[in-house]
């Protein structure tokens, strides 16, 4: 009796008397806050939650338990991450198996296991399950943040709350036919055609791809796919002008990166600046052998170990030089060496971009006929001046590398991964050994990974 009484005093918010002890669980926001609190990693049935991004989602319901009083929409989303493999994503990635057997699992670890599922969904459709901070320093491409816990709290206002969050997908019409290539592909019998295999697989790191871009993408761009070594400029979405491209050698440290900048301007008549590092590794060696090679190449040594190239018609940058200022020094730009277009294998920069025909794209992108252009870079050779012309309108361009892609005819192709860069990304989008939690360190009964 003394405890009962005990038990109703706490739960009018009085204080039980001295002596007594009660016998009630703490309120579920308490217990909840205290879960989240912060210290050692948080476990639900052996597999990690992430606290930081759940402490921000239940912050915003007082730290109160969600989903059980919105059964419906946790099913929706429960079906949305269990069908993740239409998306090219692992369902085992958000908790799949632990999800079909949820009723077993008490409420609070049941409440922060849905939302951990549904979160961690939520952020691998918007920016991808191999975000930024997990990729290579050369794979810098990532949409605009968006705030997945907020998409959540709309999709548990909905009516369809599965629908809510696979909006966050591309809507590419590259990420749609990759997806209907996946669906084709599982379709039929892969274990016994490997190349079916990997073709799937290439799929799968492809969509992958394209979570990294922004949603949407603008609508006038230049892009430059470094897998097909092809550069296309769209306007209002639709391909106006497309040439081929050199990209960096196969060998790792000119590689071609990936990344987004902004054309702002085109230099004419440029001068080039070879790096300090490229100039010690190609150039002093050549200056060793023949004394006369600067000179005789129009070169200057510059303090810091640079070296200048003087503008001309034979200068390294060739003709025109687009102004895209990035972290990796990658710039498009003419090359005197026009027999290259013609070979198959364009892979044989230090990482820069070298383009066709690249008047053509300047009177693109300047609004200004190629005779202009071409008068303005003759002036220039007459008096070695260089000029910088700004765009009437700065023009975004994306550095990609993507092995499967819709071409400018709407048709998908594949395309070599010369960089092996496929591999990496697929690893990364399994779900590998999960972390243990204590009670699972010394007997690990959880299910063996499934591979897509």
């Amino acid at each position: 009796m003394a405890l009962a009484a005990a038990g109703a005093l706490a739960a009018c918010g009085a204080d039980p008397k001295p002596g007594i002890v009660s016998t009630l669980a703490p309120p579920a926001h308490t217990a909840l806050r205290d879960r989240l609190g912060g210290g050692p990693p948080l476990f639900v049935a052996g597999q990690e939650l992430d606290v930081t991004l759940l402490r921000r989602f239940y912050g915003r319901h007082g730290f109160a338990p969600v989903w059980a009083t919105r059964q419906a929409q946790a099913r929706s989303l429960v079906d949305a991450v269990l069908r993740a493999g239409d998306q090219g994503l692992d369902p085992e990635l958000f908790h799949a198996t632990l999800l079909r057997r949820r009723e077993t699992l008490p409420p609070l670890d049941r409440d922060m296991l849905l939302s951990d599922a549904f979160l961690s969904y939520a952020s691998a459709l918007a920016r991808g399950a191999v975000p930024l901070e997990r990729r290579r320093a050369d794979q810098a491409l990532t949409p605009e943040p968006i705030d997945v816990t907020a998409v959540l709290d709309d999709a548990a206002a909905s009516a369809d709350a599965g629908a809510v969050i696979e909006k966050l997908a591309p809507a590419t019409p590259t990420y749609r036919a990759l997806r209907e290539a996946l669906k084709k592909y599982r379709s039929g019998p892969l274990a016994a055609d490997r190349g079916a295999t990997n073709r799937l697989r290439t799929i799968v790191v492809n969509l992958e791809r394209q979570r990294w871009l922004p949603r949407p993408l603008p609508a006038d761009r230049v892009w430059v796919n470094v897998a097909a070594e092809r550069l296309v400029l769209y306007r209002a979405d639709r391909p106006v002008f497309s040439a081929r491209v050199v990209v960096g050698e196969d060998i790792e440290r000119n590689q071609s990166p990936e990344f987004r900048a902004t054309i702002d301007a085109s230099f004419l008549n440029p001068p080039w600046i070879i790096p300090a590092d490229i100039a010690k590794a190609e150039i002093l060696p050549k200056l060793n052998r023949d004394a006369e090679y600067l000179t005789r190449n129009r070169m200057v040594l510059l303090p810091g170990g640079e070296v200048e190239q003087l503008p001309g018609p034979d200068a390294g940058l060739g003709l025109i030089m687009f102004d895209m200022p990035n972290r990796f020094d990658v710039y498009l730009h003419d090359t005197p060496d026009r027999y290259i277009f013609n070979r198959d294998n364009r892979r044989i920069s230090h990482g820069c971009i070298r383009v066709q025909n690249p008047l053509q794209l300047a009177a693109l992108l300047m609004g200004q006929p190629v005779g202009a252009i071409i008068q303005k870079i003759a002036q220039g050779l007459v008096t070695g001046d260089t000029t910088r012309n700004n765009l009437p309108v700065p023009v975004p361009v994306f550095v990609v590398y993507q092995t499967a892609a819709m071409d400018a005819d709407g048709t998908l192709q594949f395309y070599p991964d010369f960089y092996n860069r496929d591999a990496e990304i697929w690893r990364k989008l399994q779900k590998g050994t999960p972390r243990l939690g204590p009670a699972l360190q010394a007997d690990n009964r959880l299910p063996p990974p499934r591979a897509l």
